[in-house]
């Protein structure tokens, strides 16, 4: 189906005055498409800039894409920032075979109009949380880390400044989705998971534990081509393309819907829950790279490094979703 972005987003009128700040540095991928478009509708969130990361498909793609999205949203005020070409020490990972050649197959947009900043990501990231107030910007990761492990090796006094990084990313019980034991994010770039891990940064991580509850199912796909936003018809093409793979591989009712529970943890945290560990990755190791080790029963002496969630109120966060989907255009 062809969306065409036309129109204008009328909610931006009055907006909350203590919205979260947050740098959203994302690869899309369906999924991440969706999350951006929630943080976009929620007028308690301030996207201060996209970031984009190689990891479902090569980094020019994925500015490419977070453009499309801000278009189809009519957010043009907002910049995107294209970030690292590929892994700090393994070779690049794909995955065309989920996402498609786009990385957001299903609906065809338009090529965006949108001018990628000629600024580094991982220099807008450095630049804009010093610029700000310490403890009031918050980065929301849905890809590999490397863009943020960049940041911090580059300038190690921004750790003390972010008030938090909400990621998606690792596995406990669910084990891997990319290998038998690792989550994509965390072996598309472990190195970086490593160096963020060991940031002294307030840390949430949203696991396949969590995103494999929040299914889309087709009740809930049939909702969305019900909608008449644009976005929303958008969101609908996009996850009746890249659930075919997942509906094979899982067999289950329907497929997890992963970096959307990142920013429904911002505005919604009571649909979640966890507790607070430690959770450290494994960077070498052909059977093991990119699996997190977490400390769920406190059995070593390692410190607590992040808030790992294990649970989610799955029908609250689709109403969550559907609700800010229909505010967009």
């Amino acid at each position: 189906m062809d969306i065409v972005s036309t129109g204008s987003f009328q909610e931006r009128r009055s907006l909350p005055e203590n919205r979260r700040k947050i740098i959203i540095d994302t690869d899309p991928g369906q999924d991440d498409a969706i999350a951006l478009m929630l943080a976009l509708a929620s007028p308690h969130l301030e996207v201060l800039g996209i970031v984009s990361v190689a990891g479902n498909v090569p980094v020019a793609q994925t500015a490419t894409n977070a453009c499309k999205i801000l278009e189809l949203a009519d957010r043009r005020d907002i910049k995107v920032y294209a970030g690292c070409a590929r892994p700090l020490r393994r070779p690049p990972i794909t995955a065309e075979h989920v996402h498609g050649q786009s990385g957001m197959d299903g609906p065809v947009l338009p090529a965006p109009t949108i001018a990628l900043q000629a600024q580094h990501g991982v220099d807008f990231l450095i630049d804009t949380i010093r610029a700000h107030p310490a403890g009031t910007i918050t980065v929301v990761t849905l890809g590999p880390m490397t863009n943020l492990a960049m940041a911090l090796v580059k300038a190690p006094d921004i750790a003390q400044r972010v008030e938090q990084v909400v990621a998606m990313g690792g596995a406990y019980s669910e084990c891997g989705n990319i290998t038998p034991n690792a989550e994509f994010n965390m072996f598309a770039d472990p190195d970086a998971a490593d160096i963020v891990l060991r940031g002294q940064i307030p840390l949430t991580l949203l696991p396949l534990d969590v995103t494999h509850q929040f299914l889309v199912t087709p009740p809930r796909l049939a909702q969305l081509r019900a909608m008449p936003g644009r976005c929303a018809q958008a969101a609908a093409s996009m996850l009746g393309f890249s659930e075919r793979f997942d509906l094979k591989k899982y067999g289950w009712d329907g497929a997890p819907l992963h970096d959307p529970c990142t920013i429904g943890w911002l505005l919604a945290p009571d649909l979640f829950s966890g507790r607070e560990v430690n959770v450290s990755v494994v960077v070498d190791g052909p059977l093991m790279q990119g699996a997190t080790a977490v400390d769920w029963w406190h059995v070593t002496d390692r410190p607590v490094n992040a808030r790992f969630l294990r649970h989610v109120d799955s029908d609250g966060l689709w109403s969550l979703l559907a609700g800010h989907l229909a505010r967009l255009p």
